[in-house]
């Protein structure tokens, strides 16, 4: 078999066939719209790339507090998982099959983007070196605050409920929030699904 003819064939990931062995890699588009929703943009970005045997997305943010750059979409929100069902039934319908990449910035990210000005979370107080992108330009980035241990089965959870989401459909039943005590911000874990189920490709 030639290596062109290899490439092309079909190819197994766990339970799904892909018709070609081309995987479109991640890569982040700042095109959402109000509210970090897919918008249709992004419907016919990836419309347009359906040819590929799967696309892995763009980093899309699991909660308000992991967003690390202006107009990336999110999978948090009933609108945003609404906003991701034409994308994959545009995909689908060119014969596409379409991962959704899960991510939380940590300290990449600058208080001007996280809900009430809030310092950024990560393992260790620990500033990086050099600038990020804002709604206002290039800023250095802070110091960020380092998360407690009672504050990682929260973000664990954040993590699965994206996984869980089923796209197109409202996903307020699993949602988080943040609350404030005197001493730090803690993440409240809220009505966690006992049990969650495969998205939708």
């Amino acid at each position: 078999m030639k290596t062109h003819d290899h490439l092309l064939s079909t190819a197994r990931v766990g339970p799904y066939t892909l018709h070609n062995r081309l995987v479109m890699a991640p890569m982040t588009r700042n095109r959402a719209g109000h509210g970090n929703v897919p918008q249709p943009m992004n419907v016919r970005y990836y419309a347009q790339r359906a040819s590929a045997g799967l696309i892995i997305t763009e980093w899309t943010q699991i909660s308000p507090e992991g967003i690390g750059y202006p107009n990336t979409p999110g999978i948090y929100t009933d609108e945003q998982c609404r906003g991701w069902r034409p994308v994959t039934e545009a995909v689908h319908r060119n014969g596409g099959r379409i991962f959704l990449q899960l991510w939380h910035v940590g300290r990449i990210s600058h208080p001007s983007l996280q809900p009430e000005g809030a310092l950024p979370v990560a393992p260790s107080a620990i500033r990086p070196e050099g600038n990020t992108y804002t709604n206002e330009g290039l800023k250095p980035f802070g110091t960020p605050r380092a998360l407690d241990l009672n504050e990682i089965p929260g973000v664990v959870a954040q993590f699965r409920n994206g996984a869980a989401s089923k796209w197109g459909r409202p996903c307020s039943r699993r949602r988080l929030r943040w609350s404030r005590n005197p001493r730090s911000q803690r993440l409240s874990d809220r009505s966690i699904p006992p049990r969650w189920h495969e998205s939708a490709f």
